[in-house]
């Protein structure tokens, strides 16, 4: 970044030139002229542009073979190969159908199909384990009944899958074979056909009014879904090799359930290898908490693939983000909601955009990044392509650019393989400047 007193100067300028304009005549002079903040020509210090696969930064594609991602885009995506995973089920057994609270340890085997009934509730003080290589598929639902999988603050889920034995969680209707990887009657535009995986735990976040706990979007208010708390170390079980796909049912006007979501989850929880695909609502969708996550893949969701909100302060390694037409951005970066001030941080990013036509109320704005409300982060080692032309990185607000202009948002070592005719000034845009 360039020098920050030279952006304090800059802002302090831009304010005394504008009460000293409010009281005097305009002449139309230089006086008039008020000083802004230039984010792309600072962008200058970490981005460079870089011809498409000569890129030096980003994502370690290699470690996604095993996803269903891969799967059907591997020949289009330099880098990603399709590994195949399958298993052997030995003694198939009859389809295991689960609603309402589990109030005591159970363990999901993988020797049958695990049918969502509505909401499933790991409770306070309970483990579910689920077994490598085990499907879980949610019934299809929409409104409260909307079929998900929710482990309550207090609650544990050891879902320690392997690349050759992941766990999937996919919509009833899939026909997916056990022992397999991927079905053929549900594809990238089937999405809202069950909820999603939703995780609560008790670290701390930014919420407003500064309370210590508030209730999980995605989950009506009269139904268990608090999160958040003062234990940055608390432990929500481990979650790894796992495949989430075809979900978002709407359970209200603007009310989705993301991909996964992560609520005031501690550092204490275990969280890698992840795959979202074609969910209506955000991907991944962080709240307050302090959990790191590593090698994430986002696939063509409906809304954001990586969402961040109330100061989340974890950090995320490794992580690839592909955008289809109805996607809105690779990521959002809310900030804090209350007094509490924190941000997180990302370590190895590819983001690979869409190109394909425009379709009135159907199509998303695709973009990059969109940095509002305070946002607090620091995004290291990017690598971006694939975009349409005017697609930018945007601070959204004048608390953003504060934060920018403090050093409390930061960029690093980007490389973007420019659509013809942009270049850093239209992809660097501080959206606050009329």
């Amino acid at each position: 970044m360039k020098t920050t007193k030279n952006l304090f100067f800059l802002l302090a300028f831009s304010l005394i030139a504008f009460n000293c304009s409010s009281d005097d005549d305009n002449t139309g002079g230089d006086d008039d002229v008020v000083p802004t903040l230039n984010f792309s020509d600072d962008s200058n210090d970490w981005s460079s542009t870089v011809a498409q696969g000569a890129q030096t930064t980003g994502a370690n594609l290699n470690v996604f073979g095993w996803t269903y991602t891969a799967s059907q885009i591997a020949d289009e995506i330099d880098g990603l190969s399709y590994n195949n995973p399958t298993w052997t089920i030995a003694s198939p057994q009859a389809d295991a159908t689960h609603t309402g609270f589990i109030t005591a340890d159970e363990t999901w085997t993988n020797d049958r199909f695990h049918i969502l009934a509505g909401k499933v509730y790991v409770q306070d003080g309970v483990t579910l384990t689920i077994e490598p290589g085990t499907i879980i598929k949610g019934a299809e639902s929409t409104g409260s009944n909307a079929s998900a999988l929710i482990v309550a603050q207090g609650g544990k889920l050891i879902a320690n899958g392997t690349a050759s034995a992941p766990i999937i969680f996919t919509a009833e209707s899939d026909n997916i074979a056990l022992g397999t990887n991927a079905g053929t009657s549900l594809s990238i535009d089937d999405r809202a056909l069950w909820g999603g995986v939703l995780v609560l735990g008790k670290a701390q976040g930014s919420f407003s009014g500064d309370a210590v706990s508030i209730q999980i979007e995605g989950l009506p208010a009269t139904e268990p879904g608090s999160y958040g708390g003062t234990n940055d170390a608390d432990n929500s079980g481990v979650l790894n090799y796992i495949s989430i796909r075809h979900g978002g049912a709407v359970i209200g006007s603007d009310n989705e359930i993301n991909g996964l979501t992560l609520g005031g989850v501690g550092n204490g929880t275990t969280i890698s290898n992840i795959e979202v695909v074609a969910n209506l609502d955000d991907g991944i969708e962080w709240f307050a908490g302090a959990v790191n996550v590593s090698n994430a893949v986002v696939w063509g969701c409906a809304d954001d693939l990586l969402d961040f909100d109330e100061a989340y302060s974890g950090t995320v390694t490794n992580a690839l983000t592909i955008s289809t037409n109805v996607t809105d951005h690779a990521m959002e970066i809310d900030g804090p909601a209350g007094s509490f001030q924190a941000g997180f941080t990302i370590n190895g990013l590819t983001m690979i955009g869409d190109t394909s036509a425009t379709i009135d109320g159907v199509s998303g704005n695709r973009e990059y990044s969109d940095l509002r409300d305070g946002a607090l982060c620091t995004i290291n080692n990017v690598y971006a392509y694939g975009f349409r032309a005017g697609s930018d990185v945007e601070l959204d607000d004048a608390t953003s650019v504060e934060n920018y202009v403090d050093g409390n948002i930061t960029f690093s070592n980007w490389q973007v393989v420019y659509p013809t005719g942009d270049d850093n000034s239209v992809m660097w845009n501080d959206t606050t400047v009329e």
